[in-house]
Formats: C-alpha cells, structure tokens, sequence
C-alpha cells in the first residue's frame, strides 16, 4: 500500500489480524486486532475497531472496542460510545460522556516513579479504587 505520508497507517474495517503489531508514527485501526499493539506513536481504535489483548503507545485514542490493558507515555483519550474493559495507565487521561469502562486507573501527569512511601494525604481514609462505568 502507497500513501503520500507512510508515518500514517489505516487498517480498515475488513482487516482482521491474529497476532501482535509494531509501527511507528500512526495507525488507525478499524478492524479487529486479536494480539499486543506496540509503539511510541499514536494509535487510533476507530469506531468499527476492536482490540483484544495489550495496548502500549505514545497516545492512545479510542473511539471502539479494546479488551485489555491500555499504556500510553502520553496520553489516553477515550470518545464517546468507546468501551474499555481492562487496566488504564498514562501521563494523562480524557474521558468523554458515553464511554463505558471497566478497570483500574493510573493517572501520573508528572512522570515521577512509585516513591517506597505513599505521600501523607489529609484525610487518612482513603478511597480503594473503584469501577466506572460513563453513560
């Protein structure tokens, strides 16, 4: 396949792969995906998209289905109508109204590594994590 800018990649509806996934720059994934997605660039699960298995990326931007955990350096955007089922982690996180997800959440906009000691928090009952589902 010849695009005009070959950092950009779509997978369309009628592509379905068994197997993990490596690129670089973007890719668009409108298809189904059972297996691990790799990167430092920007990945898109499109409407009609499904991933089952791991997602790892600089940003993650999903509009489709992902079953699995979701890692990005950067950045987490998850669009309406999106379903998330499984563990969320990233600098930062956007959730619009519509979405539903199932899993935990690990938010660290400052990129500092787990210190050994949690930091003291003014109210000592902390909340345990909790499940959420946007409607």
């Amino acid at each position: 396949m010849t695009t005009p800018n070959p950092s950009k990649n779509v997978l369309n509806s009628d592509v379905e792969i068994k197997g993990n996934v490596k690129f670089s720059g973007e890719l668009t994934l409108e298809g189904k995906l059972e297996g691990e997605i790799s990167s430092d660039g920007t990945l898109q699960v499109g409407e009609t998209g499904t991933v089952n298995g791991n997602v790892s990326a600089g940003t993650v931007i999903i509009r489709g289905k992902v079953n699995g955990n979701v890692s990005a350096r950067d950045k987490i955007e998850l669009k309406s109508k999106a379903e998330v089922f499984g563990d969320i982690r990233s600098a930062k996180l956007a959730i619009e109204e519509g979405v539903t997800y199932v899993g935990k959440t690990e938010v660290n906009p400052n990129k500092l590594a787990p210190s050994a000691q949690p930091p003291v928090r003014p109210n000592p009952t902390s909340e345990p994590a909790k499940t959420a589902v946007l409607r």
